[in-house]
């Protein structure tokens, strides 16, 4: 254990009810985020890319991961927005059927030259959603208040 005087790493026990407000710049950030949308769903409707304002925004419904163990499950809604983007495609995942739940495993972040790069958005059954950008900077905001999951239990991958 850390002395007073000495810093230590964040831990989720630290948190406290506030929502979640988080900006990646840095390739380093981008685990952080990744781990609170894992487990994340959305319906194919919820995310769009404004070209003009050349930014790409989904509406989830995000596992707060950072409360597992203190009560009931709980899920929130979050808006997860990409900045500076230059293109999207996606890829396994049918953008015409508009009943479509998509559920996010994770954010993969490949940089390339003068610090432009994709974010991949992976999703469960092969999907997948790669946004590439001028910049890195990737937001992830809780804009309702949590509510009990409704399945009642956490996501579980079968270890």
């Amino acid at each position: 254990m850390a002395s007073d005087d000495q810093p230590r790493d964040a831990r989720f026990e630290d948190a406290d009810d506030a929502p979640v407000a988080l900006r990646a710049l840095e390739a380093a950030d981008v685990p952080v985020i990744s781990a609170l949308v894992q487990d994340a769903v959305f319906p194919i409707t919820e995310m769009g890319y404004d070209r003009k304002a050349r930014r790409f925004a989904i509406l989830l419904n995000r596992f707060r991961w950072e409360e597992r163990g203190r009560g009931d499950p709980q899920r929130v809604q979050a808006v997860l927005a990409i900045e500076d983007v230059l293109a999207v495609a996606t890829q396994g995942i049918d953008r015409a059927d508009t009943d479509t739940i998509l559920s996010l495993l994770a954010l993969e972040w490949e940089p390339s030259e003068d610090g432009m790069g994709r974010l991949t958005l992976v999703l469960a059954g092969d999907g997948a959603v790669a946004v590439d950008v001028e910049a890195l900077e990737l937001t992830l905001k809780d804009v309702t208040k949590p509510y009990i999951a409704p399945s009642g239990h956490a996501p579980d991958h079968g270890a």
